[in-house]
């Protein structure tokens, strides 16, 4: 599948901002499942200085500073890219969560594994009782790793409702839980969360997810958003290297590497902490708004 993805941030400032940093997150990486066809950002006003590298996570990144005062900051970026289907849920690894668990416990002359970044806490995903006493329905002495982290990400699926704009980044993990409501960073947090409580390595994943508009009614533009779901990391064994479980508990989809054709992963993290797509340092500006607009639509396939 090809796709074209338009992403929009507008900033307006009262006063005005003097000079300013700003680091995105925008560009797609590629992957085994999808492959970038060609990248554009365009930032106005124009920046006195960009730069691009990749961070430690091996995510593309864009640096840019302005250093003349503006009212208004718009950054635009534009991806076409190539994704490809996955059917991988049969044939996974039937190892226990504990065996998972027990790898990245500490033990004396260990060698660096740079998987273990994704155990610890970290600010949007903490490790706590009450992810553990929510977990532990599903994480059963023995289980298999891949079962016990399906049947929790369907779990949170049911318990948890989906309404826009009920919290924001800096609603905790912990009280979107006690509530049972939230966005698609919420329900990634907490799925991390409780993975990570339970000892087990699982990743902060951004990107987008292709929706379809009702029958009959045309694709809006702007109208979709960023997506998150989870990466969830499955040891070598049975002769196979290791795999990264992707789960969307927003949407109770799952797969080896990808949930499906439709998502486009944008960039990986320990949580939005260090995914965000535009973060900055502003000086002069004692307000700002904020509007994003993303869309996200099928090419026509080559012939």
């Amino acid at each position: 599948m090809r796709l074209e993805i338009i992403h929009e941030t507008r900033y307006s400032y009262q006063p005005a901002v003097d000079t300013s940093k700003h680091v995105v997150h925008l560009r797609p990486r590629d992957g085994l499942r999808q492959k970038v066809l060609s990248f554009a950002l365009d930032v106005e006003p124009h920046p006195v200085s960009m730069g691009h590298d990749v961070d430690s996570f091996g995510n593309p990144r864009c640096f840019f500073s302005l250093s003349s005062r503006h009212d208004a900051l718009a950054i635009s970026a534009r991806t076409e890219v190539e994704t490809w289907a996955t059917d991988a849920k049969a044939g996974v690894s039937a190892m226990p969560w504990e065996s998972v668990r027990n790898l990245f416990r500490f033990h004396k002359h260990a060698s660096w594994d740079e998987t273990t970044e994704f155990v610890f806490p970290s600010r949007y995903a903490l490790v706590h009782d009450d992810f553990r006493d929510y977990a532990a329905i599903d994480f059963t002495p023995g289980r298999p790793l891949v079962a016990a982290t399906v049947a929790l990400m369907q779990r949170l699926h049911r318990d948890m409702r989906y309404v826009s704009e009920s919290t924001d980044i800096h609603t905790p993990a912990r009280d979107a839980l006690k509530r049972r409501v939230g966005v698609c960073q919420d329900f990634a947090h907490i799925l991390i969360s409780c993975l990570r409580t339970f000892g087990v390595p699982a990743c902060y994943v951004s990107g987008y997810l292709l929706t379809n508009p009702p029958p009959g009614q045309p694709r809006l533009i702007g109208a979709d958003a960023s997506h998150a779901w989870v990466s969830v990391y499955l040891p070598p064994a049975d002769g196979e290297g290791a795999k990264w479980i992707d789960l969307d508990p927003t949407n109770d989809r799952w797969a080896v590497g990808s949930p499906g054709e439709d998502y486009v992963v944008l960039a990986v993290g320990r949580d939005y902490a260090d995914v965000s797509p535009v973060r900055g340092v502003i000086h002069g500006a004692s307000r700002h708004l904020m509007s994003v607009a993303v869309t996200v639509k099928p090419m026509p396939e080559r012939a």
